[in-house]
Order: structure tokens, then C-alpha cells, then sequence
């Protein structure tokens, strides 16, 4: 059995999109356990190969607003989800513990050490990824700091169906933006007015195209115009 820890569950080196991405991306490595893939810090658990989808937005409008979007826009790029740690040891230890005797290299009481130190792993990613909120703008584009999810549905967990209803009605999308880069060439798909700029953003989604998003971020910024698109694979 080979674990894949929740936090390497990023877009794989085998999607390719028309545009380079500034940042390389890591290669597939085995196997993620099906229930203990939720990150810790706040990944809805993936029971299948994620579909990553590429995706192009730019933002124009008056310099100063432009400006001060993109400002406003940085954040962690984190979504503090309370995490249930208990759950992932025992999510782990059924995991480890039901493969067949004749294939498992661990006794049961390795599979509980196992699950015992997959979760204190956990537990550290977690805090030090929530410890990022507040004090890190490393993500050009942080959905949580423009339109965060409330403190009662965090208190949910990141697997609730209601928690994750929530994110599809008001981002159209049940995850964090992932891999989000700033495009220095952006263009706004046509001639801007004096005095007005575009600044573009690229990243990718686990198949789902954040429209509602961009709806919600027109009408807290009225002088800003949105065109989101997403980019086919080569």
C-alpha cells in the first residue's frame, strides 16, 4: 500500500494547458487513501483522480481599483477548516489494517502506528498552514479573503455536504483555487480606456469553473470587469 499524504494533492505534471505555467508542477506519487484524503488543512476528500482545470482570468478597470483589487486579492491561500484528527487516525488505520495479510508488510499494531503518525503529520501541516492566514500574502488569489466562508460552516468540516454546498453556490467551486499565478501579459480581450489596466491571474480547479465567484466579486466591485475563461489541455 502506498500513502499519499493530503497535502502533495496538487495538479500533476501530466496536464498541460496552451499557456506555460510559471510554476512547475509535481508528479504523481501512488495512491491517496480514499476517506484520510482530506487535508488537514482544508481539502474537501478526493475519492478519484482529480480533473484539474486550467483556467485565465483578467481583471481591468480604472488603475487605482485594479490596484486595489489585486491588494486586497492576496491572502494565504488557505481555507481553516476545523479538522477532525481523531477521525483521520481511524480513517488511515482502516485503511492500512483491511489490506489482505498476504500483501500488508505491517503488523496490526504498525498499521496503528502508522495511522498514529499520519495524523500527528496532519496536525502539524494544519497548524502550520492556518498559522499562514493573517500573516502571509503569497497567493495572488485568495477566494477566502474576497469572499470567505463563514465561521459556522468552517465549523462543518471541509467533507459536509453543506459546507460544500455552500462553496459551490457562493465560488463555484468546492475547493481553493490551486497553483494561482499572476500573468504578467494578461490582456483584457479589448482596447482599455486611458487610465484604465488589467492584471490576470492563472490557476487551476478540480474540474469545476468558479462563476459564481466572479459574479459576487462584480457586485462588490462594481468599476471592475471579470472575464473568466477556462484553458483546454494541449
Amino acid at each position: 500500500m502506498d500513502l499519499r499524504t493530503p497535502w502533495d494533492l496538487d495538479p500533476a505534471s501530466d496536464v498541460t494547458v496552451s499557456e506555460e505555467v510559471s510554476e512547475p508542477e509535481p508528479k504523481p506519487r501512488g495512491r491517496r487513501p480514499r476517506s484520510a484524503s482530506a487535508s488537514a488543512a482544508g481539502e474537501a476528500p478526493l475519492t478519484a483522480a482529480p480533473n484539474w482545470l486550467y483556467h485565465h482570468l483578467a481583471v481591468s478597470g480604472p488603475e487605482a481599483e485594479v490596484a486595489a483589487f489585486a491588494a486586497a486579492a492576496r491572502g494565504a491561500g488557505v481555507i481553516p477548516w476545523r479538522a477532525d484528527f481523531g477521525r483521520i487516525e481511524e480513517d488511515v488505520f482502516n485503511l492500512a489494517v483491511a489490506q489482505p495479510s498476504s500483501q500488508r508488510r505491517l503488523s496490526v499494531a504498525g498499521c496503528r502506528i502508522l495511522a498514529r503518525q499520519f495524523r500527528a503529520r496532519a496536525a502539524a501541516h494544519h497548524d502550520k498552514a492556518v498559522g499562514l492566514i493573517g500573516r502571509s500574502r503569497a497567493c495572488p488569489l485568495d477566494l477566502h479573503v474576497l469572499l470567505p466562508v463563514p465561521p459556522a460552516v468552517l465549523e462543518l468540516g471541509a467533507a459536509d455536504p453543506a459546507a460544500l454546498a455552500w462553496l459551490r453556490a457562493h465560488w463555484g467551486t468546492s475547493e481553493r483555487l490551486r497553483h494561482v499565478v499572476v500573468r504578467p501579459r494578461a490582456t483584457a480581450g479589448r482596447r482599455l480606456p486611458r487610465g484604465h489596466t488589467v492584471v490576470g491571474y492563472g490557476f487551476f480547479t478540480n474540474g469545476e469553473t468558479p462563476h459564481a465567484a466572479m459574479t459576487r466579486l462584480g457586485s462588490h466591485w462594481p468599476a471592475l470587469r471579470f472575464m473568466l475563461r477556462p484553458r483546454p489541455r494541449n
